[in-house]
């Protein structure tokens, strides 16, 4: 083997290990909260989540089954008095979430690669025009569009419903969408359309038989953004649906539990990862598109 590559293999393992590294102090704090999670309360207020490993200590799922079925619990408070709690279900902020995450996952998408479509393909009059609007809507915080939007919403009737919260992750979400789906259909070669049409086949047939399946890693890779924005979001859940149990999403549900749950913050480790199942899901499942996705329209030729 060569003096350079020697040199080359060193750094390699070199860069390996310090990723290595890297990824065991990044994964460092969830696998504190995930043990946490298991542990009794006694044992999360007076011992560190490292002393897990220690003879004597007891997991448990009792957490979860408390803030998934809403079941009471009793503990000891620091002067020996037995107290009596109810637990936080979160079943149904769960079932909330999913309810608002998905439509305002697919109704986005179909949107943006539907208008993507029209912005690389079709000639039209002001098609320019309008994506260069579209593509400056980015730099607008959907901060300031919040009150207006409430206000809209409140003389239409729309305030505290599902369809109120789907409508604005839409219009939130278009403009980046339609950007990104437009990088990488307009990379489709022109023949395939071509082709298309000299066999008959209208402009919706190849959107939806062509362009759709075609551009499968760039929705995926914006499927997963679109989703952790979504089911992650406090602000415009707590604006337009309101704080009512009945359509509260889990991240106002855990921000509840922040306040009544001062002391017993272990529940909000259950809790915590209760959140995390399905973003991690969908990003496992939909991984091996995110690079292709994101590199798409990057290069050309």
């Amino acid at each position: 083997m060569t003096t350079e590559k020697k040199k080359a293999a060193k750094w390699k393992l070199v860069i390996n290990l310090i990723l290595l590294l890297i990824v065991i102090i990044w994964t460092l704090p969830t696998i504190g909260l995930f043990i946490s999670s298991l542990r009794p309360r006694d044992q999360v207020m007076n011992t560190g989540w490292w002393t897990a490993a220690a003879r004597g200590t007891e997991l448990t799922f009792d957490n979860y089954r408390q803030v998934l079925a809403g079941r009471g619990y009793t503990f000891v408070d620091s002067q020996g008095n037995t107290v009596r709690a109810s637990g936080d279900n979160l079943t149904r902020a769960f079932l909330n979430s999913l309810t608002v995450t998905i439509p305002s996952v697919i109704i986005p998408i179909l949107i943006a690669a539907a208008a993507a479509f029209g912005f690389a393909w079709l000639i039209f009059p002001g098609r320019k025009i309008f994506f260069t609007i579209v593509v400056a809507l980015l730099v607008v915080p959907l901060q300031i569009a919040l009150i207006p939007i409430l206000r809209d919403y409140q003389s239409i009737g729309l305030t505290g419903t599902y369809l109120a919260i789907w409508l604005a992750h839409t219009g939130f979400g278009l403009p980046l969408a339609t950007y990104l789906l437009y990088n990488y259909i307009s990379t489709i070669p022109r023949d395939i359309f071509e082709s298309a049409f000299l066999d008959g086949a209208r402009q919706m047939t190849v959107f939806t038989l062509l362009v759709l399946p075609l551009s499968v890693p760039a929705i995926a890779s914006l499927a997963i953004f679109q989703f952790l924005w979504v089911w992650n979001d406090l602000l415009v859940a707590l604006v337009f649906l309101g704080g009512t149990e009945d359509v509260a999403v889990l991240t106002q549900r855990l921000a509840t539990m922040v306040g009544s749950r001062g002391q017993d913050w272990h529940l909000l480790t259950a809790g915590a990862f209760v959140t995390m199942m399905i973003p991690m899901a969908v990003f496992f499942g939909l991984q091996r598109y995110f690079v292709r996705g994101l590199m798409a329209g990057s290069v050309k030729g």
